[in-house]
């Protein structure tokens, strides 16, 4: 049996989303319990060189809707990264949800070997096939944004554990 690039790409997309939509509302109850202005979570950094937790939801989000986009060969949606509240994020992460899951399997189909141009007309122009962009350069970004959101929240005190990073499967 084979795993189709679509099952090796939506579903997790979707479970990862879905565990940092509800990681996301915990952050919310935890700032309101222990009276912490919200924008103090969502503008959090691990280093002063890195993206605030707002960003990191926007860039995870990015990286699921491209690579499934990308590799369905479908048009993407643009997202404004105007953010500023939990609720907004937890909206982005759902418009995600909604458009990834809306892409027909089928339309994943020899995408494998489909080629994928990033940051075409740059220096940083780079080609890559389908299979080598999910699991080489896609999956890597996306877990990357998602988990550093994730350890933002709970070096913020948001008592959250692997089960909360992992949501259902």
């Amino acid at each position: 049996m084979t795993l189709s690039m679509h099952q090796a790409s939506v579903p997790l997309f979707q479970q990862m989303l879905k565990a940092l939509s509800d990681v996301l509302g915990k952050a919310g109850e935890y700032a309101a319990a222990k009276k912490i202005e919200p924008p103090v979570l969502l503008q959090s950094r691990l280093y002063p060189d890195m993206f605030p937790l707002t960003r990191q939801v926007q860039i995870a989000c990015d990286f699921a809707k491209g690579v499934a986009g990308r590799l369905a060969g479908a048009e993407l949606p643009v997202f404004e990264d105007s953010e500023q509240t939990v609720e907004e994020l937890q909206a982005r992460i759902a418009a995600t949800l909604a458009f990834i899951g809306g892409l027909d399997a089928a339309a994943f189909e020899g995408s494998e070997a489909r080629e994928i141009l990033l940051r075409p007309g740059t220096p940083k122009e780079r080609k890559l096939d389908g299979r080598s962009y999910l699991i080489h350069y896609g999956l890597p970004q996306f877990f990357f944004h998602v988990t550093t959101a994730y350890a933002l929240l709970r070096h913020n005190g948001v008592e959250i554990g692997k089960k909360d990073y992992m949501g259902a499967y």
